[in-house]
């Protein structure tokens, strides 16, 4: 999503400066007219005076090593915005340290994945109040045209926000995994699967994005040939489970759904879990088979 939003700004008039760690996309975004920067340094020097504003996107368990390495680069009065999966508590623990150099770290879960530059990305945002308000006119370029953003509150709120909604996600994909499959695999055998999934679209309860995607997944791919069906979990609703544990709340959809997961990949498969698996391809782009 990271190229995405880079992308969705740019075109929006915002200046961008687009850095990887890997060094790709560099020169794909300076093609498309952005400011290229290979190096964390060539992205200070290219704020010149202006107020530092840096949206990370990387995986969670980079978060803390990125962010030291910004803080030994970044003046105070910088705003860091944390837009990927991190753990609400980790994010927490890391405004602290980001305050303590004399700048700001702001949550913002997003969502919206590969479609998100096309539809606009739903975004739940926690952290100090006024810097949110700087950042808004990004926040709102970005919605564009039919998302939401939303101000949760103090730092990590919209993690903890973020990190719910991809546990309710668990369970909705296994619920619609599992009546595709009793479609499939129950006592009509000649149910066109595409047809159901194209009637519960037009204003039924279950109509939806997932639905929606999973009708297109099965029209391209009825059986799911070539897919394993091992299905990753990215942590957010292993998070959600354990504020349900500290807090003794039942949360028995979420559990079960993230248990199935986690069976997929010590073997136990089925043409849900197949489903599950091409679900993620179709909404975040993750690989399919085995992979995150």
């Amino acid at each position: 999503m990271g190229s995405q939003i880079a992308r969705k700004l740019h075109e929006k008039g915002h200046i961008v400066i687009a850095h990887n760690r890997s060094g790709g996309l560099v020169d794909e975004m300076k093609s498309l007219g952005m400011i290229g920067a290979y190096t964390k340094e060539e992205v200070i020097s290219s704020f010149g005076s202006d107020q530092i504003i840096i949206w990370l996107m990387v995986p969670s368990d980079v978060v803390d090593s990125e962010i030291d390495i910004w803080l030994g680069l970044i003046p105070q009065g910088s705003i860091l915005i944390d837009g990927g999966n991190s753990k609400w508590s980790d994010t927490k623990r890391r405004a602290e340290k980001v305050a303590q150099h004399g700048s700001v770290l702001i949550d913002v879960g997003t969502s919206g994945g590969v479609w998100g530059y096309q539809n606009g990305f739903s975004m739940m945002v926690g952290g100090e109040s006024s810097a949110v308000e700087i950042i808004k006119p990004i926040l709102e370029t970005l919605k564009a045209p039919e998302g939401m953003y939303g101000y949760f509150g103090e730092s990590g709120s919209g993690h903890y926000v973020k990190m719910v909604h991809n546990a309710i996600e668990y369970g909705m994909m296994e619920s619609l995994a599992e009546g595709y499959r009793l479609l499939k695999e129950g006592p009509y055998k000649k149910i066109d699967l595409y047809k159901a999934g194209e009637v519960w679209q037009h204003h039924s309860v279950i109509t939806s994005w997932l639905n929606e995607l999973t009708r297109d997944i099965v029209k391209d791919n009825p059986d799911q040939n070539g897919i394993d069906g091992i299905v990753a979990e990215s942590g957010e609703a292993r998070w959600a489970l354990e504020v349900a544990k500290e807090f003794d709340i039942e949360t028995k959809a979420i559990q079960t759904s993230f248990d199935i997961r986690l069976d997929s990949q010590n073997g136990k498969i089925n043409f849900a879990t197949k489903l599950l698996a091409s679900m993620r391809n179709a909404f975040g782009g993750h690989k399919i088979n085995g992979q995150k």
